[in-house]
């Protein structure tokens, strides 16, 4: 996949985007590919450490390591305090030193804590398994591919705005960014309703399965609606966390309206997926993700952006119903699946009777 993505590069110069933007991403996007490497690594202890029940202590070395980039960007990209002036690639360097440190401490903390000796202990005996690997690899797979459509139809949609300038994608990028901090909400949420929902799946109990999704649903639904209602009241003045422009200000304003009607849509596509996800169901919801990202969003988004020149606001509708239609798909698969479980169990025991 590094491949693939560092093969890109080249094709950054044919994609309509703004030559003073182009140099400074190249740049960037080397650095973070690098980046990339610990952060599987860490992403993969981190959701065994999660599918365990333990999920603290990946939040305590986020939250570190997010400290820690802060003022690494501080130094980094401004050359504060004797650091040299590296401008974005200090951005990109800081995030690679973070991710470093975020991979060192979790390996340190896997091997000293008591909590997962029990499945350390376990390394000195043989690990490949092929049984284990083609089975981890027919759940795992769709769950990849899921997750590419639905980041390809966002970075398309990025790259759809940068097609109306550098005020316009920079407008982008901040939106993008707070709907970003919002969603982490969600996806937490998403993250317990997997463990909640397959332990009760694992167990039979499949009323209880069936409760804790709705139940993360509502709760991520009821959390990033406050936070859609922050972006719509204060959409004037959160640009000003990021510059100045006043070009940039006016097209992130609008953006945020638009932010804050897919936070609900958005946090229930996540949990409905997270919830499905943790039945097994891993193969319906790529196909839905496909229709939904792919025959909505980006045509929409074209349409809306250029046919009916509503500009960066109108790719972003695009992008709104999109996650209307996933949400929607996810909730009825989610839905339906527990319901069978649940008439088929409860027929198997009046039939034990």
């Amino acid at each position: 996949m590094l491949i693939i993505m560092s093969a890109i590069i080249p094709l950054m110069n044919i994609m309509g985007q703004d030559p003073d933007i182009i140099v400074y991403s190249k740049k960037y996007y080397i650095i973070s590919l690098i980046s990339l490497l610990p952060t599987l690594v860490f992403f993969t202890i981190r959701n065994f450490s999660e599918g365990i029940g333990i999920t603290k202590y990946a939040m305590y070395i986020t939250v570190g390591a997010n400290l820690l980039n802060i003022i690494l960007n501080y130094l980094l990209i401004f050359g504060n305090y004797g650091f040299p002036m590296l401008g974005v690639s200090g951005a990109a360097i800081a995030t690679l030193i973070s991710r470093i440190l975020m991979l060192i401490c979790f390996i340190a903390i896997i091997f000293k804590l008591d909590a997962y000796k029990k499945f350390t202990r376990l390394l000195s005996k043989p690990y490949i398994d092929m049984d284990k690997i083609k089975k981890l690899f027919y759940t795992s797979m769709p769950i990849a591919l899921q997750g590419l459509v639905e980041v390809t139809g966002f970075a398309l949609t990025g790259i759809m705005v940068g097609w109306l300038g550098k005020e316009a994608l920079a407008a982008n990028q901040i939106a993008t960014t707070m709907s970003t901090l919002s969603f982490m909400i969600a996806q937490g949420i998403g993250a317990a309703a997997t463990i909640t929902v397959s332990h009760q799946f694992g167990e039979k109990n499949y009323e209880g399965a069936r409760k804790a999704g709705f139940a993360s649903m509502h709760m991520a639904v009821l959390l990033m609606g406050c936070a859609g209602i922050i972006y719509i009241i204060f959409r004037q003045y959160l640009p000003y966390i990021f510059t100045t422009d006043p070009a940039v200000i006016s097209i992130a304003a609008q953006l945020f309206i638009i932010s804050a009607a897919f936070q609900v849509f958005d946090a229930t596509q996540l949990t409905g997926l997270a919830s499905l996800r943790a039945l097994k169901d891993v193969k319906w919801p790529l196909i839905y993700s496909i229709f939904a990202f792919y025959m909505i969003n980006l045509p929409m988004s074209y349409v809306c952006g250029f046919i009916f020149n509503l500009g960066a606001i109108g790719v972003w509708v695009g992008l709104l119903f999109g996650l209307i239609f996933a949400s929607i798909l996810y909730v009825l698969r989610f839905n339906k699946s527990t319901n069978k479980l649940i008439f088929k169990n409860n027929d198997k025991r009046l039939t034990n009777v």
